[in-house]
């Protein structure tokens, strides 16, 4: 497959999972998102240099055995939630939400047993694939991913602010030690192998 077809499905993937934050947050009352722009599929108010264009390409055209990106996070400003506690949590979840939703809308054809050509069948599956590594990823409860705000929001009081200053304060050393496990090892592939074989593509 092209491998700018394979960037391409990558950044709207990414864009449709920071446009997702920004709509769940609206609808909790926060519209910061909104008026810096950010609720839109128009690519450019979200790309991150680095982590939208210089990173995911530099992974497609050397064929690294993993693809990692990222776009510009959206605002969000909890104090405006109508419910705080429950409106982080459902704005974590937004962004790994849209990526599942997306693998169901790339599976849905094959599902199917359409009459696709290979190539059709290529996309499909690229876009399969892509999403669950984001959905998969982002789960993770490692900061900055949305997995750790996640965490956040269901602990306890008491306990959710100790967690969060103790994760933060190590960030770096747990997301470069989760890098390492998820790129030097078979574990994040063996996650992706199974679930796929479960969705049955």
């Amino acid at each position: 497959m092209n491998d700018f077809i394979f960037f391409g499905i990558l950044i709207f993937s990414i864009i449709i999972h920071e446009v997702a934050h920004g709509l769940v947050a609206l609808w909790y009352g926060d519209d910061t998102a909104e008026k810096m722009g950010r609720i839109t599929l128009n690519p450019i108010p979200h790309i991150d240099i680095l982590g939208s264009i210089v990173l995911p390409l530099l992974l497609v055209l050397t064929h690294a055995p993993i693809l990692l990106g990222w776009a510009k996070p959206v605002p969000i400003n909890p104090n405006n939630f109508s419910n705080k506690r429950w409106g982080e949590l459902w704005v974590s979840l937004a962004g790994p939400l849209s990526n599942i939703i997306l693998i169901i809308i790339f599976a849905l054809p094959l599902w199917l047993n359409l009459n696709l050509d290979l190539s059709t069948q290529k996309i499909l599956f690229t876009g399969v694939s892509i999403n669950l590594v984001l959905a998969i990823f982002n789960l993770f409860p490692i900061p900055p991913l949305d997995g750790s705000k996640i965490l956040y929001s269901l602990l306890p009081d008491k306990y959710s602010y100790k967690v969060k200053i103790f994760m933060e304060k190590n960030q770096f050393i747990f997301f470069i030690a989760f890098i390492l496990i998820i790129t030097e090892t078979e574990f994040f592939n063996n996650i992706l192998l199974w679930i796929l074989k479960l969705l049955n593509i």
